[in-house]
């Protein structure tokens, strides 16, 4: 079975969520994830810490820089991800639909390359 990463991006300011709607996002996730695990087609999934956290490391130049904090010039900031196992891109499709949905956001879905 082919392998895809459901990549979950915030578009623009980071969500402010209550606590009412966060709980309900994290139910719903809950449940596509529980869901995914009865099917077998879960990998791996993990949410990511507040981008503030990150730092971006850049080796490809003659100076490798550290920018604490810094965050992709970009309005899109990562905010978690699912590998997944599916039978077709189609069914991956239908997938990241209902992963979308689950977590509020827009998602991106990639095949993983074979390595």
């Amino acid at each position: 079975m082919a392998q895809y990463l459901f990549s979950v991006w915030h578009l623009g300011a980071y969500p402010t969520l209550s606590e009412q709607e966060m709980a309900a996002m994290y139910a719903a996730v809950g449940a596509f994830n529980d869901m995914l695990r009865d099917a077998g087609a879960l990998v791996f999934a993990c949410g990511l810490e507040d981008a503030v956290s990150s730092v971006v490391i850049d080796g490809t130049g003659a100076q490798v820089t550290s920018r604490p904090g810094r965050i992709a010039d970009g309005p899109e900031v990562l905010g978690g991800f699912w590998v997944i196992e599916a039978p077709s891109l189609a069914a991956a499709h239908e997938l990241a639909a209902k992963a979308s949905a689950a977590c509020g956001v827009p998602l991106e879905i990639r095949p993983l390359q074979d390595v």
